[in-house]
């Protein structure tokens, strides 16, 4: 038996009995879908990429943010460096001169002294014991030059460094210390400084 298919006499592909109108309405319904999909493609394409711009400009300020404080970081390490450069430098040459000229800052201390103290009349200088006669023959004549007439005693003390002293009167004194100079000059850097260290 043969079998064959049965179609009610109707060709699907171009309806029997549909008039243009029909046609026109399912075209521009068509047209009309197409736009639609076409408009909604655009703005999802649109939507994506502004939220990979979006991410794109996200990434971009937390590098340069990430930059930004990697460079801060290396300038502050520069300056620490450069601080602690300058502060053993400036011991070496404090060092060196002192070896050099042991009295020359001492003898400072003990300028800026006559100027306030010429009203006081007793004046004790304690220095290094190597440096007793030198220091007094020195201070003397820096008192007449300075009219100070008070009475002026020199004494050694093999506790105090070449360089430093101490200047002492009745109700005070001055001391010139070396290593407290240097240890008030690494602890201002280090207060400025954190991560300072010499």
């Amino acid at each position: 038996m043969n079998a064959s298919k049965y179609l009610f006499d109707c060709d699907f592909r171009n309806p029997v009995g549909a008039g243009k109108k029909d046609v026109a309405a399912v075209k521009e319904a068509e047209e009309r879908a197409f736009a639609q999909g076409l408009a909604e493609g655009r703005r999802k394409a649109a939507s994506d990429a502004d939220a990979q711009l979006s991410a794109a400009m996200r990434r971009l300020a937390d590098a340069a943010v990430a930059l930004l404080a990697g460079l801060d970081a290396h300038q502050a390490r520069l300056e620490e460096e450069a601080l602690a450069f300058g502060a053993a430098l400036g011991r070496k040459l404090a060092g060196s001169a002192l070896r050099m000229q042991p009295l020359e800052a001492m003898m400072e201390a003990v300028r800026a002294s006559f100027q306030h103290l010429r009203g006081v009349p007793h004046l004790v200088l304690r220095v290094n014991d190597g440096l007793v006669e030198p220091v007094q023959t020195r201070v003397q004549a820096m008192a007449r030059e300075r009219g100070y007439e008070g009475r002026l005693v020199v004494m050694g003390d093999p506790d105090i460094a070449p360089g430093d002293g101490r200047i002492e009167w009745a109700d005070g004194g001055v001391v010139r210390d070396q290593a407290r100079i240097e240890a008030a000059v690494d602890q201002a850097l280090q207060g400025s400084l954190p991560n300072f260290h010499t």
